[in-house]
């Protein structure tokens, strides 16, 4: 089969690059780097297989012809919204890399789309009770990510039903591992303190919980849902719901300084989780990764 990575030079892109090569795809990554390094597919560069690397904005008029030229049977899309970006500066380039990535799907016929989403910023604040998350539970976007990530999904509708581009949509929780950037996420933060030996920031008292998804477990899922799960927005998540302070004191352990706090955001949500039952049902995938061992594995390097 063959696969395109948007973004691909990015933390899950190179991740997901590797995965596919060692599963015998035919691999092209499309990244404009303004996010993503080409140091990052260093591994993958090395493992040899069928893999080509495209300097290259999505939403060009070349990128058409990329895809007509090398028809791909999958699009994987991960740079819409980049993490750590703001997105109000994001927000018009990843909608029009998304809407060209459709279009491309849709004038070459047969191509999938999988698109991943911030889970905490399309869900938002929920009840305790109705923890973890289910795909039944109603959207409640936070701030302009939140927004964005809720039109993503609806357009990845529209298109299906107005011209037949399948999707499958993964609603993904904070998603950590090796690579990622010190702006990337939580974890990424503290993995890059802890290298750098500096104290490091967290909002409030750090009581404020999160599922924390190791970047194996992101990339399986990612994986299955190429021909899995169509049509369907996915959460993919452990269903554990884990306080940061606790995830820095796992990370640094007994010896670690105390973090310094800033003030917590306005759309920092409270507590959250994700249901993986819909994943097990549709894309066969379930997380296997306990945090403790993904933060082992993530000390052997982030960049």
């Amino acid at each position: 089969m063959n696969a395109l990575v948007v973004g691909g030079a990015g933390f899950i892109g190179s991740h997901l690059t590797e995965r596919l090569l060692a599963d015998g795809y035919a691999v092209d990554v499309v990244d404009d780097l303004s996010c993503g390094s080409l140091g990052n597919l260093a591994e993958a560069r090395a493992m040899g297989g069928e893999l080509k690397i495209h300097t290259l904005d999505a939403g060009a008029e070349e990128f058409h012809a990329l895809v007509a030229l090398r028809t791909p049977d999958v699009i994987f899309h991960l740079g819409v919204l980049p993490p750590g970006e703001p997105a109000e500066s994001t927000a018009a380039s990843g909608l029009r890399s998304l809407i060209s990535v459709l279009e491309a799907a849709r004038g070459l016929g047969g191509v999938k789309v999988v698109v991943a989403l911030s889970a905490v910023s399309l869900y938002g604040d929920v009840p305790s009770k109705d923890l973890p998350i289910k795909e039944n539970q109603p959207w409640t976007p936070v701030g302009v990510r939140g927004v964005l990530a809720r039109s993503i999904a609806e357009l990845l509708g529209a298109y299906r039903e107005e011209h037949s581009v399948e999707f499958t949509a993964l609603a993904m929780a904070n998603v950590y591992g090796r690579r990622q950037r010190a702006n990337g996420g939580v974890m990424g933060a503290f993995a890059h303190a802890l290298a750098a030996r500096v104290t490091p920031m967290m909002a409030g008292d750090g009581r404020q919980t999160r599922d924390f998804l190791y970047i194996d477990d992101a990339v399986d899922a990612l994986v299955r849902a190429a021909t899995r799960g169509s049509g369907l927005v996915v959460n993919v998540g452990t269903g554990v719901a884990t306080a940061v302070r606790d995830v820095w004191w796992l990370m640094a352990g007994p010896d670690g300084v105390n973090p310094s706090s800033s003030p917590r955001s306005r759309n920092d949500v409270s507590r959250f989780a994700l249901s993986p039952t819909r994943a097990r049902i549709h894309l066969a995938w379930a997380p296997w990764t306990e945090l403790a061992v993904g933060v082992r594995a993530m000390g052997r390097g982030t960049a």
